[in-house]
């Protein structure tokens, strides 16, 4: 499979990135970031697209085989990455939002810190 994210307002660094499948990609609802809490912090996830009107579009995570850490669950969504909020956070998403941020796309090696759609 093959990961591409434009160079965008959600996130400023583009990739173009190849992974070798070993499962279905799921559609994902949340997810364990630890961006800003070693801990960790339960986060909503959303794609991020380039449609002005309507950026959000799914995120997804597939499990692939990583050179570095063999297997791990690859959280991709739109050509402008993935967008994250906390679950305690009760807002839309939006570019402007400071308790928001982009990534081009999450490597999680536990599977527990998914929470697919059903």
């Amino acid at each position: 499979m093959f990961v591409e994210v434009e160079s965008n307002p959600n996130c400023e660094s583009s990739l173009f990135a190849r992974f070798k499948e070993v499962g279905p990609a799921r559609l994902v609802l949340r997810v364990k970031s630890f961006e800003r809490n070693a801990q960790g912090e339960w986060c909503w996830v959303t794609g991020w697209s380039d449609d002005p009107e309507h950026p959000c579009c799914p995120a997804y995570a597939q499990t692939v085989e990583d050179s570095g850490a063999g297997l791990t669950h690859l959280v991709f969504g739109g050509i402008w990455g993935i967008r994250l909020k906390p679950v305690s956070l009760a807002e839309d998403w939006s570019l402007e939002s400071r308790n928001q941020w982009g990534e081009t796309y999450l490597s999680l090696a536990d599977p527990s810190d998914l929470v697919y759609e059903e």
